[in-house]
């Protein structure tokens, strides 16, 4: 449903489930991503399978399976009929780019040593980034194998593009973030900051705002930062959720980036305004930990998913 509407907190407060898919998948959703135009959305769950949705139509379109590797981490490229993903399983940590279209693996990406836990790919070209539990990060190239830079850091460590393409950011241990000119990344991050929290985190996410202002920081505890990206400092903490278990549960942006959007071990997903913390809206609709959620960047719409995956539009009171 292409958006004619701005999203309010009324429009947020009167999201429901227009679609759910019950049946697709026999264990969790462990990852998703849209595509640029939000047209398609491709999933990845622990049962090995891989399932691409037509958003217009909120149908299944394919199903694809990997049972020799197991997928993680799933993300579009800029072809709508490939993706990348990492492996699943505990004897294989190499990346691969696959064809939707045949279900072939068109390349490996190997060098990692521990299990991948982070993947961003560039908004402009072929390169992509990824981060290890063997305390790299490394760069690499669709066009080929060979990996194109790496980057030695301590701890579970998350990464991310920024819009334009040109910096990248890394999430590491001791609750730093550094920011890089991937063009000068050999000679150190040209900015550092060191997040303001009393313990240690464990940083599973961070996503960028479109006008590349701000850095949403996922952790494996019940916390959720928003930080400034050029000063660093704590814009929010939001913390009204669910995560006791260390469960890895994603957050995401509104397209315009006024609202912040996470999962919850209780089975609910709660909507808070970006900049000033408040509560929104506490959806409910799953029947366990929800930890993967993602506003559609063009549509009026939410993706959100445990093993059942939901689709949430506004409802007619708001339409």
């Amino acid at each position: 449903m292409k958006s004619t509407l701005r999203l309010t907190d009324n429009v947020v407060q009167n999201m429901s489930i227009g679609k759910l898919h019950k049946d697709d998948n026999s264990s969790v959703i462990n990852s998703m991503d849209f595509n640029k135009d939000g047209s398609l959305l491709i999933t990845a769950s622990d049962d090995e399978s891989i399932h691409l949705y037509n958003i217009d139509t909120g149908e299944l379109q394919k199903t694809l399976n990997s049972k020799k590797y197991g997928v993680d981490l799933i993300k579009f490229t800029h072809n709508n009929n490939s993706i990348i993903c990492a492996s699943k399983n505990s004897w294989d940590e190499s990346l691969r780019y696959l064809s939707l279209h045949d279900n072939k693996y068109l390349k490996y990406f190997k060098g990692h040593r521990n299990k991948v836990v982070s993947i961003s790919m560039s908004p402009i070209n072929d390169m992509f980034l990824s981060g290890s539990l063997d305390d790299t990060i490394r760069m690499w190239d669709l066009r080929t194998n060979v990996c194109q830079g790496l980057l030695r850091r301590n701890g579970r460590p998350a990464v991310s593009f920024d819009p334009q393409g040109i910096i990248f950011a890394t999430a590491v241990s001791v609750n730093t973030i550094k920011l890089y000119d991937l063009r000068n990344y050999d000679k150190g991050p040209f900015s550092s900051f060191s997040i303001d929290h009393p313990i240690p985190v464990e940083w599973t996410s961070m996503k960028f705002t479109a006008d590349g202002k701000y850095i949403l920081l996922s952790t494996k505890n019940n916390i959720i930062f928003l930080i400034d990206s050029f000063t660093g400092e704590v814009k929010q903490r939001y913390t009204s959720f669910k995560n006791d278990n260390g469960s890895i549960i994603e957050s995401s942006f509104s397209p315009d980036a006024q609202y912040v959007l996470s999962g919850s071990e209780d089975g609910t997903v709660h909507v808070w305004k970006t900049l000033t913390g408040e509560e929104v809206a506490v959806w409910g609709g799953h029947s366990s930990t929800v930890g993967r959620v993602q506003w559609n960047p063009r549509s009026m719409m939410a993706a959100t998913a445990c093993s059942n995956l939901a689709f949430w539009i506004p409802n007619d009171s708001v339409l």
